[in-house]
This record gives structure tokens, sequence and C-alpha cells, in this order.
């Protein structure tokens, strides 16, 4: 049996979905961010049981289709952006539509009906989440993560970054609060 999660968007979230699962006794036959595959059916009980243990946990179990596919749009998203190996002629529509085998206008009808965000902002926001982190580690140069994060030069980055959270990274360095969203409240 197939049970989509919303919210598992590293690897400490898929620890904290198979303790869990582990803890009701469930056994996990698969288990990838947003998507679990169980040994045997599970019970409309136990079912009912395990989303009131994930939404206490800050997941939450999906059952339409739409948020489903959402789901596995995010996860691909987080999980391009945080390999820090994004390409500056990288298209976000033809890697969605390669890794889901789906129409990128279809992806993106579906995502924005139910998101209210476009899948470009989506991508945009997550970037700038991770140049923040990136920034408060100080590993890298802003030219460093530039390139790292597909921008095709340091001002593009320092322009959606201002625009998205109205101070220059250098100014965000400085800051003494660095408001940063996890990422599945974006």
């Amino acid at each position: 049996m197939k049970i989509f999660i919303k919210n598992m968007v590293c690897g400490r979230c898929i620890s904290a979905v198979e303790n869990i699962f582990g803890n009701m006794n469930i056994k996990i036959k698969n288990i990838n961010l947003g998507e679990i595959e169980t040994e045997f059916e599970v019970s409309y009980k136990d079912l009912q049981s395990l989303e009131k243990h994930l939404t206490e946990t800050g997941f939450e179990r999906i059952k339409d289709s739409a948020h489903q596919l959402i789901e596995k749009i995010k996860n691909q998203i987080i999980v391009k952006i945080s390999e820090l190996d994004i390409d500056e002629n990288f298209l976000l529509s033809e890697f969605l539509s390669s890794e889901l085998h789906k129409d990128y206008s279809s992806l993106s009808k579906t995502f924005s009906q139910n998101e209210n965000i476009t899948l470009e902002q989506f991508f945009i926001l997550q970037k700038i989440e991770k140049v923040k982190e990136l920034l408060l580690y100080n590993e890298f140069t802003l030219t460093e993560i530039a390139g790292k994060l597909g921008y095709k030069s340091v001002q593009h980055l320092s322009s959606q970054f201002r625009n998205s959270t109205g101070f220059t990274p250098t100014e965000f360095k400085k800051l003494k609060v660095h408001n940063r969203k996890p990422l599945d409240q974006l």
C-alpha cells in the first residue's frame, strides 16, 4: 500500500516518519521523501491513528492525487536545490517534466491552482532560503553560492534576494535575527 505524506523534506523527516510507522508496528517496504510503501494494507482504524500521529509531528497524509503530485514536485525542487549543483542554463520546466514524466504546463497549472503561487516563484523562494542558509554557514562566497544555485551572476542573485527578503545578502548577514523559514512552510 502506498501512503503519501506532506512536509517530508529531508532525511530527518524520513527518520521521524519511520519511527511513527515503527511505533505503530506498520512494516515499511520502501520509503522516500513524501511516499511510503507498506508491506501490507493498512486498516482504516490504523490509518486514522497514523494520521493523528503524523499531524502531531508536523506531517500530513495526502489523500488526493493533485496534492500527491504537488508534494512530489516540491520534493524534487528541494532535493535539486540541496545538491548545490544547478547549472546556469538549468530549466525548471525540463527538469520537472523529465523527473515526473508529465507535461510541464499541467504540472504548473495543478501547482498554481492548489498552492496560490507559481512553480517558478516556489523555486525562487526555495533557492533564497538555501542562500540564507549558506550565507549563515559562511562556507562559500556569494560568487560561489551564485554558481552553485544556477544564477548567471552575483547581481542576479542579489536582486532576487533583495526582492524576496527586502535585504541585500550582505545586509542579511549583518542582521541579528535571520528569519529563516522552514522549507515545508514556503
